[in-house]
């Protein structure tokens, strides 16, 4: 397969250091063949492009996957779950008109700092959509009104969690970890075996509660290694 590296920029997660991805420039009409095995290599999707990084003197950012099969709910999780009973999921395999409304609020107030910011609808597109793959958008509502919205890929070995939105009024329900345990309950009634968080940065406090959820994965060195907890 044919790849290309950036050059580096100013890195999304640690102010002081640089990045350097490396990009898959393989035909778009392939990739969906090639998907799950990049994943599995540590790729991510972002648009129609899939990439990992590459960055010479930093290996801070791990790819980090969840075991779905061993997965045990911890005692905050089983209260995340019960606080948020009221929300009805769905899964939807289009956007709906009321996805980009709450996408634009929740950066507009809880990410005004971050570089999705100003969001705008053909950054969302371009973020959030793909030629080549079809993204399942899992929806969280309260009495018909939308809450939250989780969009994942489907692939071979599992689901991929791409991004997770919600109304940022209802922080303290905890709803971005509400919405991966109920991706991973997805993957269990698939029979799917990994959910694939993205990337885990240790030193990024935005970053840490992707780690509370054991037993998962951690791919150093090309290795997977295993984290109970």
């Amino acid at each position: 397969m044919k790849f290309g590296v950036t050059q580096a920029f100013d890195c999304s997660y640690l102010p002081d250091r640089e990045e350097q991805l490396l990009v898959c420039m393989e035909p778009s009409e392939t990739l969906n063949d090639n998907y799950s095995s990049l994943i599995q290599a540590g790729f991510r999707r972002s648009g129609d492009q899939l990439y990992r990084p590459h960055c010479k003197q930093c290996k801070a950012c791990e790819s980090i996957r969840v075991l779905v099969e061993q997965f045990t709910l911890s005692k905050s999780q089983k209260r995340i779950l019960n606080k948020n009973k009221a929300i009805k999921i769905r899964i939807v395999q289009e956007q709906r008109d009321d996805h980009y409304a709450l996408y634009e609020r929740y950066i507009n107030q809880a990410h005004s700092d971050g570089s999705m910011y100003p969001p705008s609808y053909e950054q969302y597109r371009n973020f959030i959509h793909c030629h080549w793959q079809s993204p399942l958008f899992i929806e969280g509502r309260i009495d018909g009104e939308l809450v939250g919205v989780a969009v994942t890929d489907q692939i071979a070995s599992g689901l991929s969690a791409l991004y997770t939105f919600f109304d940022p009024s209802l922080t303290k329900q905890s709803l971005g970890t509400y919405f991966i345990l109920q991706q991973i309950q997805i993957c269990q009634n698939l029979g799917l075996p990994y959910l694939y968080l993205g990337y885990q940065i240790d030193e990024c406090a935005k970053m840490k509660y992707k780690k509370n959820f054991y037993p998962h994965q951690r791919l150093r060195n090309n290795e997977w290694t295993l984290t109970l907890k």
